[in-house]
């Protein structure tokens, strides 16, 4: 074999090593999930400084942030009057370019409490939810968003179900209550959210699935510590989920026999999600209690805001092949 057919063999072999060691190097991913309660009120009268240091601190991949929404005037319970004061969603762009990143998704609104995604990563919207127009309406909105992490597809499906105890449009509300009509309806919007999803377009959950948010619910998983009846009305949304779908409740499989709240109340009603593949390589998982994100009843007692948020942020770090 002559001299430069060896030297090209060679540069080829190298070069095949090359590409074989970066398609086998792990990525890390960082997300970040947050109810932030009135598009973080508590923070908006000082520019969201706090709130940008926060995240940037935190330095996550793809934030989903629930209540991306501002509504109530700086230090006040008087609702703006519409986008004409609104600094959010409008101006998500320029809120998360503070905190690294570029890409920005509203990806579930049907009323004032949308959730928002920002991403260091190519986003596009796959569709919003928001009922049938018929007998389910997805009173805060859903949506599935698709984030590119360098050829990688992420589907992220974002939640904020019904808050109250009695049913959407209830004529009767104390009636309503009294029959767990809240628990019923949630239940209903989960139901129609994941046949949107993954169960009609990935019901074995091969693929790389999320789904986080705001559910409002509590899980039959934690009763060991809440002790509530085993018939109760509450577990319906998470039950479904559980038995219906092929997602893996991160905090639950992370933090065995430990109750991790994720309110200012002290219960946990807000999840991440994830099919298997996406959970087999979960690295880190946390609920942070404290810093900024520790919460505290404002002293003004306003409509019983939080500083910063009546909800903890929850952060998920995975490691991806490449």
């Amino acid at each position: 074999m002559n001299t430069k057919i060896r030297s090209l063999l060679s540069v080829i072999v190298v070069a095949s090593l090359m590409l074989a060691g970066c398609a086998e190097k792990p990525v890390s991913l960082k997300i970040l999930y947050w109810n932030i309660q009135n598009g973080m009120w508590s923070d908006q009268g000082n520019n969201y400084d706090n709130f940008v240091d926060f995240v940037a601190s935190e330095d996550p991949d793809i934030c989903v942030w629930a209540e991306a929404e501002s509504r109530y005037r700086t230090d006040s319970a008087v609702k703006m009057a519409g986008c004409e004061e609104a600094y959010l969603p409008y101006n998500w762009d320029l809120l998360a370019r503070r905190y690294g990143h570029q890409y920005v998704c509203v990806s579930g609104k049907h009323d004032t409490f949308p959730q928002v995604v920002t991403s260091k990563y190519p986003v596009r919207i796959v569709k919003r939810i928001n009922g049938n127009g018929k007998d389910v309406v997805v009173v805060h909105g859903s949506g599935q968003v698709e984030v590119d992490v360098d050829g990688e597809m992420l589907n992220i499906v974002t939640v904020h179900t019904y808050p109250f105890r009695y049913s959407y449009l209830a004529d009767d509300k104390k009636a309503s209550a009294a029959e767990n009509g809240g628990d019923i309806y949630r239940a209903a919007e989960m139901k129609y959210i994941c046949e949107q999803t993954i169960l009609e377009q990935d019901p074995e959950g091969k693929g790389n699935w999320i789904m986080l948010g705001d559910f409002n619910a509590v899980t039959r998983a934690d009763n060991w510590y809440l002790g509530r009846p085993e018939d109760d009305k509450a577990f319906l949304l998470n039950d479904y989920i559980r038995s219906n779908t092929p997602y893996v409740d991160i905090i639950e499989k992370w933090y065995p026999g430990e109750y991790q709240k994720s309110t200012f109340s002290g219960r946990r009603i807000d999840f991440i999600y994830m099919t298997e593949p996406l959970f087999s390589k979960v690295t880190e998982a946390e609920t942070i209690h404290d810093g900024f994100a520790t919460s505290s009843r404002d002293p003004r007692n306003l409509n019983n805001f939080c500083n910063p948020s009546d909800h903890y942020p929850i952060t998920v770090t995975l490691k991806l092949q490449h």
